[in-house]
Parts: structure tokens; sequence; C-alpha cells
């Protein structure tokens, strides 16, 4: 990113809070989903991970973890997406794996499940079943409240049972997710970013996982960005063909000349997938969305 556009980001970050009480072993079941407990949650992943290697810890919590995933809008998956690929193609440093514990104790704080949903008649493909979302009636409230209204979602993958299966799975749905920006971004050009980019998160998130979580992974995965669907998405997709043709690496220049984080974590996404709609996608969130930095040239 530019450094002006993190100049300006800045001006978004938050104090770090003060801590409450320390998380520990015995006490964690009470403070899961406690958002004023972040910094405690952050300093309890901060000592694990200095005393176990990060695999084991990521192994022991991602369980616990993957149903409150909604919290926090998605971003506390998405920011342990991103730093167990850093983790699993780079130097393993402080930084990297203070990082972890900071995503881990996001998402630990803001944990957010939701109540059993009803199964709806769903389909075989995840362009498909994306297509099968009914959208909510009312949307006139933040995050938390249309999650609470979201009550049944269409039926996909569900019976996968096969890791591999549903790694290939999880692949699909973050390329149709993104795919479908394109024409449905404009439903609400911010959130529904993250219908492509937390299931993306947790496809980065797999090769650091035993095999015997990949499943349960892809269940979540679906969960959350048709759950996002629903929330969010317009009621008929617009047609969109980009101005011209760009390499990924034009779409991505603009992304970060951009500036906005969505921009470039939905371009982060489309890179990852590598085709033209996906690109397409990257394209469209750009134009949508208003630019963090206005003199961009």
């Amino acid at each position: 990113m530019p450094d002006a556009a993190l100049d300006l980001y800045a001006g978004k970050l938050e104090e770090f809070p003060s801590g409450v009480e320390p998380v520990t072993a015995d006490n964690w079941r009470s403070a899961l989903g406690e958002a004023r407990r972040a910094a405690d949650w952050i300093g309890y992943f901060g000592r694990e991970i200095a005393e176990r290697t990060w695999r084991t810890v990521l192994t022991e919590w991602w369980p616990r973890l993957l149903p409150g995933v909604y919290g926090g809008s998605t971003h506390p998956v998405i920011r342990v997406g991103h730093a167990v690929r850093t983790l699993l193609t780079g130097e393993v440093t402080e930084p990297r794996l203070a990082e972890l514990a900071h995503g881990l104790g996001y998402w630990a704080a803001r944990y957010h499940p939701v109540e059993v949903l009803a199964p709806l008649p769903g389909a075989d493909s995840a362009t498909a079943a994306l297509d099968a979302v009914v959208p909510i009636a009312e949307r006139d409230s933040g995050f938390a409240i249309r999650l609470g209204r979201v009550t049944g979602l269409p039926v996909w993958a569900a019976t996968v049972t096969d890791p591999n299966e549903a790694h290939r799975c999880l692949t699909e749905l973050v390329r149709a997710a993104t795919h479908r920006y394109a024409t449905h971004g404009h439903g609400e050009k911010t959130m529904l970013v993250h219908a492509a980019t937390a299931p993306n998160a947790v496809l980065r998130t797999l090769p650091a996982l035993p095999r015997s979580l990949w499943v349960p992974s892809l269940r979540a995965a679906w969960t959350s960005s048709a759950a996002v669907t629903a929330m969010y998405a317009p009621q008929a997709p617009l047609a969109y063909t980009p101005s011209g043709t760009f390499t990924a690496s034009e779409v991505f220049e603009r992304a970060l000349a951009h500036g906005d984080e969505h921009v470039i974590k939905l371009t982060d996404t489309a890179l990852d997938i590598g085709d033209e709609r996906a690109l397409a996608a990257a394209l469209r969130s750009i134009e949508l969305s208003e630019p963090l930095v206005q003199d961009v040239s």
C-alpha cells in the first residue's frame, strides 16, 4: 500500500484497549465473545504461541473459534488467514507470530455464533447455491442484527466427507463468490467483499490444519459466505463489463492506488483465482468504492 494510503488509514485505527483480567486455560470460556476482553485474549495467545508452536495453538483453537466465524463481520478470520499464509510462505518471525496472536485474540473477543439455520433448497454448484440465497427483508441495521435475521440458508456440499473434496469445494466457493461480486457488489460495496474474502481466509489456513478439520472448515466458510450474501446482496444483478483489458499486476496496482482496504482485500483474493472474471470483480470494487487516496493520478 502506498505511504499516503497508509497515513490516511492510520486515522481509522483505534488505541490498543486496556486489559480487564488475564485469560487462562481455566476461565477462557467465560471470556469468549467478550469484545472488551480483546487485550486479554491477545495476551493469552501471545503467551500460548511463545510456549508452543503456532501450528499447535492454531489446531487447538481453530475448531473452538470456527462456530463464531461471523464475529467482527468476519474480519478476525480474515486476519488469521493472512497471518497463517505469511507464516507458511515466509520466515517465522516474532512480528508474524504476534500478528497471528492478534488475529486469534480478535476472533476470540468478537466470537459470534448463530442459531441453527434451517436447511433451504440448495444447488449442486457454489454459484447456483449463492444464487439461491434469499435476501433478508429488513436491512435497516448493522451486521450483528442483520445476522440474527438470517434463519435459513440453501444446502450446498452438505454430503462432503473427504478432505480433498472439501478443499475443492472451498476453492469453488471462493471463485464463485468473487465472480459474483462483479454483478452483485452494488448491493453493498464493502460488506459483500466478505462473502469472498472470509472463505478465502479459511482456504489459506487449511494447509496449516489437520485434514480432519477441513470438512468443518468448509461448512463454516459456506454458511458465512451465504449469510453475508443474504444480509447484503441486491434483489437483482447488474451486468458488468470492465472498461478495458488489464493484467493481474495492473489490477493490483489500481487497487493499491485506490487505497481502500476492502478493495485491496478483494483484489488479493481475485489474484488467487487469477481468471478474467475474478479480475473484473476487483475492477468493479475499485469503481464502486470511494478511494482512500483522493488525489490518485
